[in-house]
Parts: C-alpha cells; structure tokens; sequence
C-alpha cells in the first residue's frame, strides 16, 4: 500500500521539521539512553525492544501527521524508519543522529530538566 521509503535529513534539516506543529517527534533509541539526554519534545519508542513493543508503539501515532525520528548514530532509526513507513508513517530520520546533533551544539534535556 505505501512505499517503503523514508527520508534521511540533515541536522539543520531535521531542526527544521521539528519545529513545525503537526510533526511527531521519535526517539528509538532505549530508555536509559532517552533519560541521558534526548531532543526536546520528543517521545521515546525503543525500536531494539526485545518485547517487540515498539510495534504497539507505532500503531498510536496519528498517520495523517508526519513522523521526525532519531537514534543515536542512524542505525537504528533506519530499522524504525523502515517499520513505520510499513504501517503508512511519513518519516524523516536524522542521518547523523543525535551525535550529529550533539556535535552542530543542539539542545537536549533530560529527564531531570522536566
């Protein structure tokens, strides 16, 4: 029904799309990687869970709305990527990950700063 392409953004990029209203923000890394410092605004949905939960996961996001997603390297955001388009999600996924946007001065919190 949907291809199953995603599209990789630059950090700039990704800066870019997230700051618009209707995207959806994805961080598919794990829990204690999400508490260390994760994006602002974003909502943590573990691609690796050995559970298979990041499935269940991906069901309640609104498809009508596009889906902005990152790892820590582009690894695993890829993986997700490819999930989500499966289920109809428009995704853009943050190439670099968050070491990119760690190393263009990007802001993250963490758990304790909210």
């Amino acid at each position: 029904m949907s291809s199953n392409s995603f599209t990789s953004v630059s950090t700039a990029e990704f800066e870019q799309l997230i700051q618009q209203p209707e995207m959806q923000l994805v961080d598919v890394r794990t829990t204690e990687e999400y508490i260390n410092g994760h994006i602002p605004g974003a909502v943590n949905m573990n691609v690796t869970d050995p559970t298979g939960f990041f499935s269940e996961q991906i069901i309640t996001l609104d498809k009508l709305k596009p889906v902005a997603i990152y790892c820590r390297s582009g690894v695993r955001s890829k993986l997700a990527a490819k999930e989500m388009v499966s289920i109809g999600l428009q995704v853009f996924e943050l190439g670099g990950g968050i070491i990119d946007w760690l190393s263009h001065g990007k802001p993250v919190d963490d758990i304790e700063e909210e």
